[in-house]
């Protein structure tokens, strides 16, 4: 399949590389670009644990001079793509939870004690969920440091435009809903809908899967929407393969 990968490109080298191993065409067509927040306030305290919701979060914390008096504190990450990203930046006690930001949460209130101290939830502009106020009326304290900021672009990357326009691409991933929003309202605004027709959207989740469903809120711009079986980058490469294989026997 000729997929189009709409990740940050600091994020897609291991997925282009998974999928081209897969026998995949992989295009790198990136929605957001991240911009460290160097002059953000991180606030120096006791943290109990510190809570990463994403793999940019991790890398921004790692780049500040700070993290080098942190690397002994434990660090809860939301998914193996963050986790593998705080285990890189050289924190050496990193569970993941295997989810989204709820199992993130469920995965703090199994481990942590209220009482044992403040955590420290390193983070972008723009988050999916609060951790704050899920663990806050479970009686965490949650301080949240905003480190980067992923900036939507403007326009449709030319080599998605061009993909489209040449109904050249079999199917997008897509990792959160509001790079699903985005997606759709570009390619609305480059007059491609009718591109997606015969387009696959492979999502990360149910709430990006809604997202994708656009405006027409049925899913029918895109040929099929499909969810991976677990929120996780291996789910959603297993999903692409499945659909894939069942082509090529359709076609059979």
């Amino acid at each position: 399949m000729r997929l189009l990968v709409t990740r940050p490109e600091a994020d897609a080298g291991k997925l282009m590389a998974a999928l081209a191993g897969n026998g995949h065409e992989a295009v790198l067509a990136p929605l957001m670009e991240i911009d460290f927040h160097d002059d953000a306030e991180l606030p120096v305290r006791d943290w109990q644990a510190i809570l990463v919701t994403s793999a940019n979060g991790a890398r921004a914390l790692a780049a500040r001079s700070e993290a080098a008096a942190m690397k002994a504190v434990p660090v809860l990450a939301v998914g193996h793509a963050s986790a593998e990203a705080a285990r890189a930046a050289g924190f050496s006690h990193v569970r993941s939870a295997d989810g989204d930001v709820e199992a993130l949460a469920d995965l703090v209130s199994a481990e942590l004690s209220p009482d044992a101290g403040p955590l420290l939830h390193v983070a972008g502009s723009v988050t999916a969920g609060d951790l704050q106020v899920m663990l806050g009326v479970k009686g965490f304290e949650v301080v949240r440091a905003v480190l980067y900021e992923a900036r939507p672009v403007r326009f449709l990357p030319d080599v998605a435009h061009a993909a489209l326009e040449a109904r050249d691409v079999d199917g997008v991933l897509l990792y959160s809903p509001r790079t699903a929003r985005l997606f759709m309202t570009l390619v609305h605004e480059a007059g491609l809908d009718g591109a997606l027709a015969g387009v696959e959207a492979f999502c990360l989740s149910g709430a990006v899967a809604a997202d994708a469903a656009g405006r027409d809120g049925e899913g029918a711009l895109f040929r099929r929407v499909h969810v991976a079986a677990r929120p996780e980058q291996p789910a959603l490469i297993e999903l692409v393969n499945k659909t894939a294989l069942a082509a090529r026997d359709d076609l059979t």
